[in-house]
């Protein structure tokens, strides 16, 4: 049976927990206001220029759950590459589950 050595808790980026909770509540929100926009925009196509200024607010909103998403990418990167594990506790702390 072969031993399989894990390492220890790795040194998470501070800006990681940062980012993975803001991409998780950015993601719910964006999800959530696409039940508000879509009538919204509905509503006001008649005005071109209301259309236009709701199309950014969406755009600049789905660039920066990019944006998050790529920094969530790079720092678990970071991390896994030292081929550390993260631990559990620390998943639980960012969703808010309760511990065992």
């Amino acid at each position: 049976m072969e031993t399989r050595q894990r390492a220890a808790v790795p040194e998470l980026p501070r800006w990681l927990t940062f980012v993975l909770k803001s991409d998780r509540a950015g993601s719910a929100w964006y999800v959530g206001l696409g039940f508000f926009f879509a009538p919204a925009l509905a509503i006001v196509s008649p005005w071109p220029g209301l259309t236009t200024a709701l199309w950014v607010v969406i755009g600049l909103a789905g660039l920066w759950l990019g944006l998050l998403g790529i920094a969530m990418a790079t720092g678990l990167a970071m991390v896994l590459r030292t081929g550390a594990e993260i631990p559990e506790d620390y998943w639980r702390s960012i969703i808010d589950y309760p511990r065992r």
